[in-house]
Formats: C-alpha cells, structure tokens, sequence
C-alpha cells in the first residue's frame, strides 16, 4: 500500500471490519462490518487499513456490505492486495452513544454484582448475535453464566463505578 498521504496517531485503536474482497474496478474494497452501524464509515474521514491511515474516498451499502474507496487504493490490483486487511479508527473517531447505550469494549471488565450488592464476578463478554445482547459473566469459581441484557435481569449499568447490577432467576447460576 502506498504511504505518501499517510499520517499516523498514537491512540488506542478499534476495530471496526475487515476488508473481504475487491468490487469493480476503480479499487473499492467490500468491507464485513463489525460495528453496529456502517455510519462510522461514513462520518469518519480516515481509517486505518491495518496499520496505515488511509483517506475515506467513497462510502456506499450494497446489501448489507459496506463498499469503501480508500485514497491510495486505486484499481482492482491494490484492492486485491487488501484483501484481510482490518481496519480500525481510534477513540477519537467513535460516535457519542445516546444515554444508556454502551461500547461492548467499556462493558467488558466490569464487576457484576447482584442486586443485593453480592459479588457475582466479571463481565468477560457481550454476545450481539442474538435477539437481545447477553452478558457473559465469570464468576470467581470460574463458572460461566449468561445474562439476557433485558430491564428485568440488568438493573443497572454505572460505567463510572464499572459496575453492573444483575438480578437473576433460578437456573441462571
């Protein structure tokens, strides 16, 4: 990849796709999107394609693909070699969430803690393919359990105290 118009920042990075194949010929790369909105490529103006930032030329969907033009990959054969290549921005770059709303990656680590302050253990996972999030907990026995990310089981998310709140029903543990 070309690194004339390349400039690099040194905040934390996150992954947002992986670029999975070449479309057409003027160098646009079809993207697997691991975000919950493909707006992020549209409202940022860089991206890192792995570990190169990259210009946004051109967004557009096709099915539910997102289509890119990157600044720097021209034609068809500098798609091709894209191909695998993931790409990132960085904290900077991530939309405000509405209130309530959380990145998977600030749930992750918190304390889970029963809704009569007992200590459950920690957050190791949010599972997003399903009908409604689920958290997956750890306790300190190394148990594993799951969580509906539902108003009847989550009471309650503090992301200042890293802390989440749980009420379980039999069977859950």
């Amino acid at each position: 990849m070309p690194h004339d118009n390349v400039m690099r920042k040194t905040t934390e990075k996150i992954l947002i796709g992986k670029i999975v194949n070449a479309v057409g010929l003027k160098g646009e790369v079809k993207v697997y999107n691991y975000s919950d909105s493909p707006a992020i490529y549209e409202e940022t103006p860089e991206i890192y394609v792995d570990d190169v930032l990259m210009q946004v030329r051109s967004v557009r969907m096709q099915k539910n693909m997102v289509v890119l033009g990157l600044v720097g990959i021209d034609d068809r054969t500098a798609a091709e070699k894209a191909k695998g290549s993931e790409l990132f921005v960085t904290e900077a770059d991530l939309p405000e969430l509405p209130e309530g709303e959380y990145y998977v990656r600030d749930l992750i680590g918190m304390e889970a803690v029963l809704e009569d302050g007992e200590h459950l253990g920690t957050v190791t996972n949010v599972i997003q393919n399903t009908a409604q999030d689920i958290f997956e907990v750890e306790t300190d026995e190394g148990k594993q359990v799951l969580v509906p990310k539902v108003p009847a089981f989550v009471l309650d998310i503090d992301p200042d105290s890293r802390r989440v709140t749980l009420r379980l029903i039999e069977g859950m543990l």
